[in-house]
């Protein structure tokens, strides 16, 4: 990829097929736990914004695909669900051919819309 993306659409179009799939079920599992989330393009990748807030975003890397959590303590919050996974402070990276299961998609983002909710809340 060359050019920086416009759209999600044209981010996923250009990875290799097995990238691709596994980022449109991550997207799908995504879209399902914040059907109100907005798509958007960050930093070359797609995002999901709540309430003006970056929510996660999705990635595809040589040898990986990743979710990004963008801030917060998501990752740590459910670190026994996430022991399988190759983490770091707010990435979780995994093969192509073994997507997260869409539950642990939906942990994650519930998290990161409950801190999101607690931030924007009065005195949060």
């Amino acid at each position: 990829m060359n050019a920086t993306p416009a759209t999600t659409d044209e981010y996923l179009a250009a990875l290799p097929r097995d990238q691709r799939e596994a980022l449109e079920e991550l997207r799908t599992a995504i879209r399902a736990a914040a059907p109100d989330a907005q798509e958007t393009i960050s930093s070359g990748i797609p995002a999901f914004k709540h309430r003006g807030k970056y929510l996660v975003s999705l990635g595809a890397a040589k040898r990986h695909v990743a979710l990004y959590v963008m801030r917060g303590s998501a990752l740590k919050v459910l670190k026994d669900d996430l022991e399988a996974y190759d983490t770091s402070n707010t990435v979780v990276r995994f093969d192509p051919d073994e997507p997260l299961p869409a539950s642990l998609v939906k942990k994650i983002v519930e998290v990161r819309l409950g801190e999101i909710e607690e931030k924007a809340a009065p005195g949060g």
